[in-house]
This record gives C-alpha cells, structure tokens and sequence, in this order.
C-alpha cells in the first residue's frame, strides 16, 4: 500500500491503496465520487471517463500511481449545479435513456468542446464515437453535443 495525495475537483484528498489500483475505483470505492461509472474494465467504452488535466481519460484501467500531481475532473466537479454547456443541452436534447454511460459522455463532451468550440457535425461524431451507448442514442448526443457548442 501507498499513500496517494489526489487533486480532484478543486480538492485534495489522500488515498492509501496498491500502486496499480485503479483510478475509478479509488474514485468510487475510497472517496465515494460514483458518478464515474464502471462498465467494460477493459478501457473500450467510456463509461468511467474523467479529466486528467482536462483530457479525456478513461479511468478503469489508469493506475492511481499514474496520476502524480495531475488534475482530476469527475462529473461531480464539472459544474457545482449541473448547469456546464454540456449538462444543459443534454437536458434540452432530452438524450438520456437508461444514463448508465452519459456522465462520461458528457466528460467526453466537455473536453472535446474545450479544445474545439465550433465543431462540425463529422467532427463531433469522431470525438464521441470511443464511448459507447448500450440503448443507442447517439443521434440525440451529436445533437446535445451540438446545441452545447452554440451554447457557449
């Protein structure tokens, strides 16, 4: 076991937990953020998609000994009351189905939109396409991911 001094969402925590634990469950099970969800564990369908220093990161396989001095974002932290750009238009859009994927579709969103504000349709579809969506909507993401970019 290690101990682990973690930045996430504007505060500091302290872990002690296996080196190659990794950061969703440090998330989950140690600091009680579940809004990251776990789905595949293997890194191929986004459910458990974080910040790390506002990239999009998938965080089932990321080892806590990885993370260092990096700042990590959970939807818990994206907005104080729900209201960032992407968590509006989904709202609008009305894209949730069972949910289980989009806080890390959102994530996703969120980062994409950071570095490209005005994005073309081809070019959202590319950005969200490495996050998966069991009940099939993503029609209504591309949507909710293009109103969010007028929105801004």
């Amino acid at each position: 076991m290690a101990n682990y001094k973690l930045k996430i969402n504007g505060e500091t925590f302290q872990v002690d937990v296996e080196d190659d634990t990794p950061l969703l469950w440090v998330l989950r099970d140690h600091l009680g953020l579940v809004g990251t969800k776990f789905s595949c564990g293997i890194a191929q369908c986004g459910a458990c998609t974080v910040h790390i220093n506002g990239e999009a990161t998938f965080s089932c396989t990321l080892p806590v000994s990885s993370i260092g001095s990096s700042e990590v974002t959970t939807i818990e932290g994206l907005s104080k009351n729900g209201d960032h750009p992407v968590q509006k238009a989904w709202e609008e859009v009305d894209v949730a189905q069972c949910g289980y994927c989009q806080a890390g579709q959102i994530m996703n969103a969120a980062a994409f939109l950071k570095k490209n504000p005005k994005p073309t349709m081809e070019e959202i579809e590319n950005a969200m396409n490495r996050n998966l969506c069991r009940c099939g909507t993503y029609h209504k993401i591309r949507e909710a991911v293009a109103l969010a970019a007028k929105m801004k």
